[in-house]
């Protein structure tokens, strides 16, 4: 069984909200500490759910070069804050599919199946 690995060792607040202005995103827990506190985050930002889910597409592209994502299929379990290291895993299932996690210190945060094609 292939496990393929792919990390980001810090999540950058300011592209947090870059990100939040691209997308018009108005919820403050992207751009506003006093807002993200209210979550319990500790004032630091949560990244935008989109943005995590990106970190799957960025370790296929590192590890994979010959294939793209044909489908995506995950579930947010948790947040990824402002500053957390993250590891993105993806562990082939059958050829050309794997079950992929997205994960902080503090634990999974995205949980789903990806499957992949030719690049052609």
């Amino acid at each position: 069984m292939t496990t393929l690995t792919w990390n980001l060792d810090h999540v950058h607040a300011s592209r947090m909200k870059t990100l939040a202005l691209i997308l018009t995103d108005p919820n403050p827990i992207h751009f506003d500490p006093a807002e993200a506190d209210k979550l319990g985050t500790g004032g630091r930002l949560v990244n935008q759910g989109p943005s995590t889910i990106a970190l799957i597409y960025n370790l296929f592209a590192a590890q994979v070069p010959g294939k793209r994502v044909r489908s995506l299929s995950v579930r947010l379990l948790g947040n990824v804050l402002e500053g957390d290291a993250v590891t993105v895993t993806a562990t082939a299932t059958e050829p050309d599919e794997y079950d992929v996690t997205v994960g902080t210190p503090e634990g999974m945060k995205i949980s789903g199946t990806a499957r992949l094609v030719d690049r052609s």
